[in-house]
Order: C-alpha cells, then sequence, then structure tokens
C-alpha cells in the first residue's frame, strides 16, 4: 500500500504487491461515478511513502543490517525471523517510519512475486500467474475496494504493481486488468494499470468500453549502463522525450514512480549485498564514474555539480510528465540515499518548492550548456 498526495486531495494508490487465476470476462455497465479528483483538468503531482508496507533494503538498510545475512526482502525478514518476531519488529516500523508530521510535511510540499524485484515482497523466480495466485489477489484487490474505496482520501486504487509482463505474458496481464477493472467499475476511483513494462504508448489499442482508467508507467535512466552513460543534458532530453510519449496516449497517464538519481549509486538499490553499475561493482557491469557521496549519504554532502545535474534533472521532469496527467515521485524518505529522497531534496532546495517554482531559464542554460 503506497499514499500518496495528489494536488489537495490525499491519495491512496493501492498497489498490490502479492499474488491469479480464473479468465473469466467481464460485463460492462453503462454508468459512470464521479471520480474524487479531476484527471483530466488537474496535474496529479504526489510523493511515494517507499519502504512503509513493503520492506526494500535501500531506502531502511538498518532494518536488513540488524537481521541475518540472508534476509534479502520482506519474504525472507518473516520467514528467517518467525511470526512473532518478524511481527514485532515490522510493527514498530509501521508506527514510526511514516508519521503524521510527515504527512504535513507532504501537504507543504506538494499541493509470489509478480516481478522477481525485492519490491514485490519476495526476490526470485517470478511465480505470480501460477496456481491460485492471481485468484488470492483478486480477493486482495476486493477486500481493498470493500474497505478503503469509499474513502474520501482514496481516489485511484491500482490493480497491481509492476507485473512483469514480457515473463508473465501480456495476454495474462490484460486479462488480469480486464477482470480487476470489473471488481472495481462501480467504485468512485480511478481504476489504475502499470504498463506492466510493454512501454508507454503500449495500452492505447486496449480498454475500449472501459472507463475511469489510469495508466501508471515508471521512468527511471539508470538500470542499464546505456542509460547511465548519458551525459546531463542526454538525462534531460531523454525525459522530455518520454513525456510526450505519455501525452500521446489515448488513456490518462502518470508517471508513478521516478527520480532525481542519475547513477545506481544507492546502498543496495540493486539489491542487499549488491554493488552499482555505475562504479562497476554490479555483476557483469564496467566502471562509468565514482558513487562517492551517492552510495550513502546526505543532500548536503553532494558536490555542487551533482546537486546541479539532479535539481536540473528533477525539474526537466516535473515538465515532461506534466504534459500528460503528472507525476508521483519515489520516493518521500531514505535512510540515506540522497538522490532519491525527497524531503532532504526539499530541504536542500533541489527539489522546487512549491513544485510549480521551476527555473525554467535556468534549465535551458544548463541544458545548452551540457551540450556544448
Amino acid at each position: 500500500m503506497v499514499f500518496n498526495k495528489f494536488s489537495s486531495t490525499a491519495v491512496a494508490a493501492l498497489a498490490l504487491l502479492s499474488p491469479f487465476a480464473e479468465a473469466a470476462p467481464t460485463s460492462f455497465q453503462l454508468q459512470k461515478r464521479a471520480l474524487k479528483f479531476n484527471y483530466g483538468g488537474e496535474k496529479v503531482r504526489g510523493v511515494n511513502l517507499g519502504g512503509w508496507f513493503v520492506l526494500e533494503p535501500w531506502i531502511t538498510p538498518s532494518i536488513f543490517e540488524a537481521a541475518p545475512g540472508n534476509v534479502v526482502d520482506e519474504y525472507t525478514f518473516c520467514q528467517t525471523l518467525g511470526k512473532s518476531e518478524a511481527h514485532n519488529r515490522l510493527s514498530n516500523h509501521w508506527n514510526t517510519w511514516i508519521t503524521e508530521d510527515d504527512f504535513k510535511q507532504i501537504q507543504r510540499a506538494a499541493p509470489g512475486s509478480q516481478n522477481g524485484f525485492d519490491n514485490s515482497g519476495r526476490l526470485g523466480a517470478i511465480s505470480w500467474g501460477q496456481g491460485d495466485t492471481v485468484k488470492q489477489t483478486h480477493t486482495a484487490l476486493n477486500k481493498i475496494r470493500d474497505d478503503h474505496a469509499s474513502h474520501p482520501a482514496v481516489a485511484a486504487i491500482e490493480l497491481l504493481n509492476e507485473p512483469m509482463g514480457p515473463v508473465v505474458g501480456t495476454g495474462t496481464v490484460r486479462q488480469f486488468y480486464m477482470d480487476g477493472w470489473g471488481d472495481l467499475e462501480n467504485s468512485n476511483v480511478a481504476i489504475t494499470i502499470h504498463d506492466a513494462f510493454e512501454g508507454v504508448t503500449s495500452w492505447n489499442d486496449w480498454g475500449s468500453g472501459m472507463w475511469s482508467l489510469l495508466l501508471d508507467t515508471h521512468h527511471y535512466e539508470i538500470f542499464d549502463s546505456g542509460s547511465l552513460q548519458m551525459s546531463p543534458a542526454q538525462h534531460v532530453s531523454t525525459a522530455c522525450g518520454f513525456g510526450s510519449q505519455m501525452a500521446s496516449n489515448n488513456k490518462w497517464t502518470i508517471s508513478g514512480e521516478w527520480t532525481g538519481a542519475q547513477t545506481d549509486c544507492a546502498k543496495w538499490l540493486n539489491g542487499r549485498g549488491k554493488g552499482a553499475r555505475y562504479d562497476g561493482t554490479f555483476p557483469g557491469s564496467s566502471y562509468i564514474g565514482s558513487c562517492g557521496g551517492k552510495y550513502t549519504g546526505t543532500v548536503a554532502g553532494l558536490s555542487s555539480d551533482d546537486k546541479r545535474n539532479i535539481q536540473h534533472f528533477i525539474e526537466a521532469q516535473l515538465d515532461a510528465f506534466e504534459k500528460a496527467q503528472g507525476w508521483i515521485f519515489w520516493t518521500w524518505k531514505t535512510e540515506g540515499a540522497p538522490e532519491w529522497d525527497m524531503q532532504a531534496l526539499l530541504a536542500g532546495g533541489l527539489f522546487p518548492n512549491p513544485v510549480t517554482n521551476r527555473n525554467r531559464k535556468q534549465l535551458r542554460l544548463a541544458f545548452r550548456m551540457s551540450k556544448d
């Protein structure tokens, strides 16, 4: 579950992170319910509360450092510590990682595994889609609908976070989305689907007759060597082009995850105990540059060049994603990943506050200088 701030409306974008099955066709009803947020008329501007209800080693490394070395995700955390101890530690984390003060700050800042990643809760093989995993997901989705969809703060529910379409199967994902839409069609929430790593423009031929659809795409320029070798100006240009693709869609589209990072240096970003492609410490990678100050550290400790590049990259992405319906930054805070920490980036002046206060003239000048 990830809570976000959409303009003046607090939104719970509930991304199911676990386990599908029967492919029963959905019957469409010719009725709509008014949504709680004007997606076509206002921009989505929000931040994810990452690492709160699903642990990720790079966001809260201290939780993993206090556990045995075989603990690499929330599944192995619970499996290794046992039900009682895991519950005690997780309860403390849930109660302290995000507090009422965080929500107050956010309000002032900003008017088996379905993919094999640790952010799914279980690192390793992709088993979603097998056995009764799809059925379990529908059960969880319906529970979330019944408990939360009518709440005035819940403006969107995401059916499944980051399913790996090329592995799970596009047909399986699309059928689940169709059935999941049927589960939620009579709720007055935006029914949100992830692009399933099929490409942000790949869903234009799908969804005819289905209302209240919101497409979520996650834009990162750091998880392959080609992206990591780009110059700051190329990062900006790539983001601008991606925003244009988003705007070309026939569905409301947001970038539901993105970052100020232009490296994958953050400690354990690629998994507990794994290094970075950028400095050549990730298996099979070659050195591109130093991770000094970015492996772990603070925004204040970044070099002046890094600060400038991060600031320009953030502002370029804000402009790019608002060509479409908007954005939700990943993530609100971390224990020591300065390129990813919106709370710290705001305090350091690298993230505009208010978010509409962007120095476009400075951005254009920096872009031209970087190209020269």
